[in-house]
């Protein structure tokens, strides 16, 4: 009787009923059954090697070594004398640009496509090939080499994702100097910020960014932050977007970059693996800038992880991501490009850049081997064309695989992407100082699926453990703090820039001899990991805990909800409840209107049936759109603390800020947020 009041009628109730049912045939996995998950996935290769690189490091990542070639040999592969600051492949050196450029053209492959710019937003399409490459990164590092760039000298890169922001990030590196890629979102003062930490010796930006209803005029922002900032640049390197947005150049300041081109080529700098290749700063550090440090050795991991974790030795890349993220550097720009593959640089929206059929028609114009996107692409494909009818236009046959990483990806959403695809949906998981896969399906190694719900199993060379906050060891299946243990595999960030005490307390303090990933989880019998939340995304209700994602996962698997987030809210008697905001699909074509009431009651019965009564699951609310950022992460912890009247600082990366005016009428109907400040950036 009480579920019936819950869900408004006997008829609604049971619908709801038959749809649970049909759920419950659907894979739902519990603690205990990840606790007994067998060895099915697992291939004999895989444990092989994954044993080899923990009991024998330096011989298996002596061998991922060379897979590049080197100009002085390494004298030892490993040096951990001074943890957590481990050094690989020491006193070897090599350029990482000759590497991926030039050893290409230098073996006959220079006539290949390295990179294929499709640009909706602009209705072009570019392809350059690895010969062409080689010559425009080697005139525009001579331009740099003119203007004072060395060996450790910083150039910043402010651009949108086109094939000269690339060139910009090989050319820096062809001199043995260190790029920072600022990501075209950021504003003036976030720039400025970067710049003065930076302190870089040449700037190179593009006259502009292009959004599906707008242009970013990147110089401006440029000059803006120049203003303000302390430390001024020899010069400034400006791409002109001829097709869209001229600007004017500072005289004695700025050059153009089709000046740069006319300079004479200039070979390629070796310099030692442990030596800089980049500085990438992470998102919402304007304070306090947390500039990740990565070794120039990382190319090498990168090389090899193109065919041992995503199974391609040649072919065409699309890595749907920016070159402002870790994704852009180590995916768009030089793991494809080491491993002498075609990367694709998509500039345009899953959905709006003109319909959602743009995913398809990349994957058939270009025959995309392997994609790596991000979930909520799914999710927002799954909501505008949930039949895939714009799908069912285009060929993807050359598609084998598609890889997702940054966030949670529910079970419905996997499935569907699978069915509309026709390749497996492989979840992984990283970070952006980890530079490539903590753990991953393995495909080079036979591993062909993962665990339902899982991230897969470690990538070799990470040892990972679940731990609890006494640093004890989890038992199997047991739900702790993920953490590596030490040493951590080459490519893993050397430092923070200028900050050795704070990359030591950040990530080793909490739990001495490991890396804290500051992720929730749990790892079965045989090694799969499951990741369940930022550790801050676990609420406490009533003693209880529970991970926001899990609860996302059940509220996902309702026909009606495209895209949810749960957060924990404050509670007198609980200490935290989950709160739930959910936006609706819009009904297709002869489908009835449902009642946001409906939803609302039949997501709280939903939440009951698959989790439980413990989820105290019984605030749910429909918002038009959710706040993330534009590489699709969640804001969970804005939403937190403006559900408790506190003061949001955006950052600087998110999609759109006027979502939270709505989100904090939403919270409002509950009782939340009623002193609550506008959010600021």
């Amino acid at each position: 009787m009480h579920q019936e009041n819950e869900l408004g009628s006997s008829s609604e109730m049971n619908k709801f009923e038959s749809s649970v049912r049909e759920l419950r045939k659907k894979t739902f996995v519990s603690v205990a059954d990840i606790a007994s998950y067998g060895e099915s996935e697992v291939t004999e290769e895989y444990k092989k090697a994954y044993k080899r690189s923990l009991d024998d490091p330096e011989g298996f990542w002596g061998e991922v070594g060379q897979e590049l070639e080197w100009t002085k040999p390494w004298d030892r592969v490993l040096d951990n004398k001074n943890p957590p600051f481990t050094k690989w492949w020491v006193g070897g050196e090599m350029s990482v640009c000759h590497n991926a450029v030039d050893r290409h053209v230098t073996s006959g492959r220079g006539d290949n496509v390295a990179l294929v710019h499709d640009s909706p937003l602009t209705d072009t399409v570019k392809k350059i090939t690895y010969t062409e490459l080689q010559d425009q990164v080697s005139r525009i590092a001579g331009k740099l080499a003119s203007l004072g760039v060395t060996r450790g000298s910083r150039v910043l890169i402010y651009m949108p994702l086109i094939p000269e922001a690339i060139i910009a990030m090989l050319a820096t590196n062809r001199l043995g100097a260190i790029h920072s890629v600022v990501f075209g979102g950021f504003a003036a003062r976030e720039l400025m910020t970067r710049i003065e930490h930076a302190e870089p010796t040449v700037i190179i930006a593009a006259s502009c960014g292009v959004e599906p209803n707008k242009i970013v005029r990147y110089k401006d922002i440029l000059d803006e932050a120049l203003c303000q900032s302390s430390h001024q640049p020899r010069c400034c390197i400006i791409y002109q977007r001829r097709r869209v947005l001229e600007c004017t150049l500072e005289p004695g300041r700025d050059i153009s970059w089709q000046e740069a081109l006319e300079n004479e080529p200039v070979p390629c700098i070796s310099i030692e693996a442990n030596e800089p290749l980049y500085i990438l700063y992470t998102s919402g550090t304007t304070a306090d800038p947390k500039g990740i440090q990565r070794p120039c050795g990382h190319a090498a991991v990168l090389c090899w992880t193109m065919h041992a974790i995503y199974g391609l030795n040649r072919g065409v890349w699309w890595a749907a991501s920016d070159l402002g993220w870790v994704v852009g550097h180590s995916y768009i720009c030089y793991g494809p490009l080491l491993a002498g593959l075609t990367s694709v640089l998509y500039e345009g929206k899953p959905d709006r850049t003109p319909d959602p059929g743009q995913y398809f028609r990349i994957i058939e114009q270009h025959r995309v081997n392997a994609l790596f996107t991000i979930p909520t692409a799914f999710r927002v494909l799954k909501r505008v064309d949930p039949a895939a009818k714009f799908a069912r236009r285009y060929c993807g046959k050359s598609l084998k695989s598609v890889f997702v990483a940054g966030e949670h990806c529910d079970q419905d959403t996997r499935q569907w992407a699978e069915k509309v695809f026709g390749v497996p949906i492989l979840n992984h998981w990283w970070q952006t100082e980890t530079g490539s896969a903590i753990t991953a399906a393995c495909t080079g190694y036979g591993v062909k699926a993962v665990p339902p719900h899982s991230a897969g199993y470690p990538v070799p060379g990470y040892d990972i453990r679940t731990l609890r906050e006494d640093g004890v060891e989890c038992e199997v299946g047991e739900v702790g703090r993920l953490a590596a243990k030490l040493p951590l595999p080459p490519g893993f960030a050397s430092t923070l820039w200028q900050a050795d005490e704070r990359f030591k307390k950040t990530y080793f303090e909490a739990y001495p001899g490991y890396y804290d990933t500051q992720d929730a989880g749990w790892v079965s019998a045989d090694g799969a990991v499951w990741v369940v939340a930022r550790a801050d995304d676990v609420i406490n209700v009533a003693g209880h805990r529970l991970s926001t994602a899990a609860l996302e996962d059940v509220v996902l698997k309702h026909a009606r909800v495209a895209d949810a987030v749960v957060v924990g809210a404050p509670d007198v008697t609980k200490g935290d409840v989950p709160l739930c905001l959910y936006v609706m699909r819009p009904p297709q074509d002869d489908e009835e209107i449902v009642a946001e009431s409906t939803v609302t009651q039949e997501l709280i019965a939903l939440v009951r049936h698959l989790i439980g009564p413990i989820a105290a699951f019984r605030k749910a609310v429909a918002v038009p759109a959710l706040p993330r950022t534009r590489s699709g992460k969640a804001l969970r912890g804005a939403i937190a603390k403006l559900a408790r009247s506190q003061l949001v600082k955006l950052p600087a990366t998110i999609e759109d800020p006027s979502v939270f005016g709505e989100i904090k009428i939403a919270l409002q109907k509950f009782g939340y947020a009623i002193d609550a400040p506008d959010p600021e950036f």
